[in-house]
């Protein structure tokens, strides 16, 4: 995610401005890798399998955007520094930086470890995220339980996992300094 703000214009053109003047810059990231601090879980068993995933919307959305918030701070003293200005100078650019990020995370109702590990599905027949984990990335969800087996496979026994949808790999925003 860093190496794509990074290479993103949108940092160019923030400089020191004054009180009455703002400019501000639209930004898009998509279709990175899915870190579990960036989707949730209400289930204190799925939850308690999966380090790192957030409890609930907002936590996922506060990851978000102190992610997008870091980035663009290392990327903005990196051009600074590279530019030759002062510490002082970035310094000032950065106190007068607001960076408003929108993301909408996906909610795991339940997860699997694997791509072939059953989804426990307990008691609900509903669920309609179910994440594919490896390691600290989700990286497919299911999309059909077959009943009774509960499993990610439709009735022929064909694995049902799709990639995790674009809307969850997109977050937009605004830069305004």
């Amino acid at each position: 995610m860093i190496s794509l703000l990074a290479t993103l214009s949108i940092v160019s053109g923030c400089g020191v401005m004054p009180a009455e003047q703002s400019s501000s810059r639209a930004f898009t990231v998509r279709g990175f890798s899915l870190p579990v601090a960036m989707v949730y879980t209400r289930n204190v068993g799925e939850s308690s399998r999966v380090s790192g995933i957030a409890s609930d919307k907002a936590g996922a959305q506060a990851f978000v955007e102190r992610l997008v918030m870091q980035t663009v701070f290392d990327v903005l003293e990196r051009q600074g520094r590279s530019a030759l200005l002062s510490d002082a100078v970035i310094s000032a650019i950065l106190s007068q930086l607001t960076v408003n990020t929108t993301y909408e995370p996906m909610e795991c109702q339940a997860v699997a470890l694997s791509r072939t590990e059953k989804v426990d599905m307990m008691a609900q027949d509903k669920i309609s995220q179910r994440c594919i984990i490896v390691g600290s990335t989700v990286t497919g969800v299911c999309t059909h339980v077959k009943d009774g087996e509960k499993k990610c496979d439709d009735t022929q026994g064909n694995v049902m996992i799709t990639r995790v949808p674009d809307n969850v790999t997109t977050i937009t925003g605004t830069l305004r300094v």
